[in-house]
């Protein structure tokens, strides 16, 4: 999820753990250990652009770190002299709750979340909330609000904060339960328009969980078909053919580190010496017009072939209708 969110998310449990001990300062110590997983965007400039590909919610973000870290943040945070009568218990369960709850927000995104390396490298997601949503950030924004400064005198303050994270979470996992009925109405669409596929996914667009992706992917084409809860038409599904076969020649280590990036669902198209491969993780904003072609995404790999074994990567997007 966005910073903002994550945050908002580690001030709540700050302020509803450390509190009454720590005043305002626990919800703002919150916020800062909620932020240390993300902190890996500050290793990209050491990797190439494709290491860079797997850095982002890699270690930092895996089940192995936070039992680690919250460890060292226990020590550190026991000198502090307003912590003295909290027992060590306490100050890591909150630390463990703050970073452990950071990787679980993510993995509601579709972007993916390697929970469990070292010993895998997969991506878990339940890709049923979009990477910003106010709709779960704004209950936990307003009990924190209703705490830290309208009852802050008041004994039973964190009871806001309390209600505030009750909601926010009622909501995500909310998502997971519209997520189910749009994938059945999409797989009703795919069954009714006789689309066979081998994988099939939902993805949403936006925020409230109310646009809606579906996709499917055959053996050859991948099928998007966008859906609203609000319209709850037809769905009309785009159909673009893969081109596994313009992957072929290019170095193998690329080719797997971007299929895996994919989830295995992706498009490849070719322009001159430039290899183009559109996936889902990085953007969804759907179909977009190019021209007079349509691509799946707005953004996508762009791989320059050089010489044999010799390429170039870089991330590229689409900006507008008709460029390219």
């Amino acid at each position: 999820m966005d910073s903002i969110s994550q945050a908002a998310l580690g001030a709540a449990i700050g302020e509803v753990m450390l509190g009454k001990k720590l005043g305002n300062k626990a919800a703002f110590l919150g916020a800062i250990v909620a932020t240390i997983p993300d902190l890996d965007v500050m290793l990209v400039p050491f990797y190439n652009n494709l290491e860079r590909i797997s850095i982002h919610r890699g270690y930092s973000h895996s089940i192995v770190f936070t039992i680690i870290a919250a460890l060292g943040i226990t020590f550190v945070l026991k000198r502090m002299q307003r912590l003295e009568g909290v027992s060590f218990q306490r100050i890591y369960c909150f630390s463990w709750l703050t970073l452990i709850t950071h990787l679980l927000l993510d993995t509601f995104t579709s972007y993916g979340t390697q929970l469990f390396l070292p010993f895998s490298n997969y991506r878990a997601s339940f890709d049923s909330i979009n990477i910003v949503d106010p709709l779960y950030t704004l209950p936990l924004l307003v009990g924190l609000f209703l705490s830290l400064y309208w009852f802050k005198n008041t004994p039973n303050r964190s009871k806001y904060t309390t209600w505030g994270l009750i909601l926010s979470t009622a909501y995500l996992l909310g998502t997971l339960v519209v997520k189910e009925s749009v994938g059945l109405q999409i797989k009703q669409n795919l069954s009714a328009q006789s689309i066979s596929y081998e994988s099939f996914r939902t993805i949403p667009v936006a925020i409230g969980s109310v646009n809606w992706y579906g996709v499917a992917k055959s053996k050859d084409s991948l099928y998007l078909g966008k859906y609203s809860n609000w319209e709850r038409n037809k769905v009309n599904f785009e159909a673009f053919p893969i081109n596994d076969t313009l992957l072929m020649g290019l170095d193998k280590e690329l080719v797997s580190t971007l299929k895996w990036f994919a989830k295995e669902q992706y498009v490849v198209a070719k322009t001159g010496n430039k290899v183009r491969f559109y996936n889902l993780q990085s953007d969804m904003q759907g179909v977009q017009e190019v021209g007079n072609e349509k691509m799946p995404t707005a953004c996508y790999f762009e791989i320059t072939i050089k010489e044999e074994s010799v390429y170039e990567l870089k991330t590229a997007k689409h900006l507008k209708k008709g460029t390219n």
